[in-house]
């Protein structure tokens, strides 16, 4: 599903759920907070649904097993020399840092005849880049929605509690005695506003924050495993070049592989 039509379903279901909370469900001293309320709860809920998407998004992406103990295996394939063992594990643990191993295995295996080492690195690492492309985006989608509810929830509470500080003036504006019942719904729907804006905004921005770190560091531990299997992968073409007696690849090509980063 696309993201914009995934968003945009989600949006209809929880302004409904909360049309219908805000109905029947609410304290009055709640419904005092006006209509607003229904907007806050709304945003609620897509931050609730938002922080569920994303856990469930992550762990797909980690694959089925252990990061660390499938990145162990997949490196000891390739020392060993068994590509199609190491295409294998990858399949079978799924998952971003799998598929991107995957892709430069795939195009080195491809790559089997050739012995220049420049060669192989520029194909490989542009297996690589692509399959980072795909996968990263992955990762990070929603984070963009998310930081905005963080952001608007708080326009919302102070939108509320601006409404219900008009109400509250208007009540003592009056001649005679203040509408005492006015002032206080006034001031309960400013002040529900403000905390129901606030909750929002503080579990947006917290949830954001924890996802934006885990990403990053998810990330980082890809191009560490990639930086591993390119090292991995110099070591064969050197030692192919070796077995073949072709070394018309100059030795400064095989080093410039052995250091390559993806």
């Amino acid at each position: 599903m696309r993201p914009g039509l995934f968003i945009a379903l989600l949006l209809i279901v929880a302004l409904g759920i909360s049309s219908f909370i805000y109905a029947s469900m609410l304290p009055d001293y709640v419904k005092a907070g006006g209509p607003l309320v229904i907007l806050l709860m709304t945003l609620s809920i897509l931050v609730v649904a938002f922080i569920i998407e994303r856990l469930l998004a992550l762990r797909k992406a980690a694959g089925k097993s252990s990061l660390a103990a499938f990145q162990r295996r997949v490196q000891q394939q390739v020392e060993a020399q068994d590509i199609a063992a190491a295409i294998q594990t990858c399949h079978t643990q799924r998952g971003s840092c799998a598929n991107i191993m995957r892709a430069a295995l795939e195009k080195f295996r491809s790559l089997r005849n050739v012995n220049d080492p420049e060669k192989v690195q520029q194909h490989v690492q542009a297996a690589i880049q692509e399959s980072m492309m795909l996968e990263v985006p992955l990762l990070e989608r929603n984070l963009p929605t998310l930081s905005t509810i963080a952001s608007i929830s708080t326009l919302v509470g102070l939108l509320g509690t601006t409404l219900g500080m008009i109400r509250a003036f208007r009540a003592l504006a009056k001649s005679g005695a203040p509408d005492a019942i006015a002032l206080s719904l006034g001031i309960s729907e400013a002040l529900i506003n403000t905390a129901g804006g606030l909750f929002v905004a503080i579990a947006g921005t917290v949830a954001y924050n924890y996802f934006f770190s885990r990403i990053d560091d998810f990330t980082y531990q890809i191009d560490e495993a990639n930086h591993a299997l390119v090292r991995a992968l110099a070591d064969q073409v050197e030692a192919r070049a070796d077995a073949t007696g072709d070394h018309g690849a100059p030795d400064r090509e095989v080093r410039r592989l052995h250091e390559a980063v993806p």
